[in-house]
């Protein structure tokens, strides 16, 4: 599937689901990014059932709920949250409000689900780390480019399975199109709202590395941003780049831009570059450039040779099945509370130290 702005990314369905209807209940609000219609199908695909929306904006209710009939426009935040009958609240609010919005979530005994980033500075670390051990409630996140990517989901299973050996090295690119900035929000621009480019689109890539090596800590050894073509818009962060050192002994590398050329067919070549001991990975996610391929194409080379795996419809996105049973066992299987947490930590230490590139030539 090819879109114009990975804003508006979300998969084909398909559908697994792990329960019954009505067994799972969640809500969807603060629609501020498109990638809530992605957290909403993959819940929806994996049995659950959609109760509720509610935005600011009662266009963007209305808009989702074209979307998904089946849900109900709430008059309020609170009117969700007081519903007994939810489990999950689904939100991709604004980035500065995502944590604020997590806490009220979990202080009313739901679950939370919110797109990446998930929290744009140290102090929200530390209240959403702080308002989880105090509710026992999830506060999950949709690293959409690994868990809602086929090709991602393949190669975990590739190097789980040990088809390249110890994972050595893994290096992610992730290119995005701006489009038309006149018709991006006002919060797209401002660095107190969006908290950085290493913040935000880079935590994707920071989780990567996390997975796809099986380390649980990192250090950041250089990271670097800029702003090279967008001047009128001095906050916003172009370009970012960073290395770091992970608790495995693997290394991960990391770039992010807003530099999607026109003429590509869809909003970012996204690719994943994965060495190990035996073998290595490129993961072509979104698209096979100059090819009449689509995306979830995986190419793995090891002792044996040379071998393309296209994943598409052949893998699914278990995350979203397992995040429901976890939510009504209390279980840990889709994804730990510490490596959603961890991978946010390591953006926001890059963000932090990068050192600011003024794209000038020497």
């Amino acid at each position: 599937m090819a879109v114009s702005e990975g804003a508006d990314y979300a998969p084909d369905s398909m559908p697994k689901p792990v329960v019954e209807p009505g067994e799972f209940v969640f809500a969807a609000m603060h629609l501020d990014h498109g990638h809530i219609g992605g957290m909403t199908q993959g819940l929806l695909d994996a049995g659950g059932t959609l109760k509720w929306v509610f935005d600011t904006q009662p266009e963007r209710a209305a808009a989702f709920q074209e979307k998904f009939p089946q849900v109900a426009i709430a008059s309020s935040e609170e009117e969700v949250l007081s519903d007994p009958a939810v489990h999950l609240v689904a939100a991709a609010a604004v980035p500065v409000d995502r944590a604020p919005l997590g806490i009220r979530v979990m202080e009313a005994g739901k679950d939370y689900f919110t797109d990446k980033t998930p929290l744009i500075t140290r102090e929200q670390l530390a209240e959403a780390k702080a308002a989880v051990e105090r509710t026992g409630r999830k506060y999950a996140v949709y690293y959409s480019e690994r868990i809602h990517v086929e090709a991602a989901v393949l190669a975990g299973q590739l190097i789980e399975r040990g088809a390249i050996g110890r994972v050595l090295q893994v290096q992610g690119m992730g290119p995005h199109r701006m489009g038309d900035p006149a018709t991006r929000p006002d919060w797209f621009f401002e660095r107190a709202s969006y908290g950085g480019i290493l913040t935000d689109i880079g935590s994707h890539n920071f989780e990567q590395m996390l997975a796809f090596t099986g380390s649980d800590d990192a250090e950041i050894l250089s990271s670097s941003i800029g702003n090279f073509a967008n001047p009128e818009h001095p906050e916003l962060d172009d370009y970012g780049d960073a290395h770091i050192a992970l608790s495995s002994g693997a290394t991960g590398f990391v770039r992010v831009d807003w530099f999607t050329p026109a003429g590509l067919r869809t909003w970012g070549d996204g690719r994943t570059f994965i060495l190990g001991t035996e073998g290595y990975l490129e993961l072509r996610k979104y698209l096979d450039v100059t090819t009449d391929n689509g995306g979830g194409q995986v190419i793995l080379v090891d002792g044996e040779g040379e071998h393309r795996l296209d994943a598409t419809g052949e893998v699914g996105y278990p995350f979203f099945g397992e995040l429901i049973l976890d939510v009504l066992h209390r279980t840990e299987n889709a994804m730990t509370q510490e490596h959603a947490f961890k991978a946010v930590e390591l953006a926001l230490a890059a963000q932090e130290q990068a050192r600011e590139l003024t794209g000038r030539t020497v």
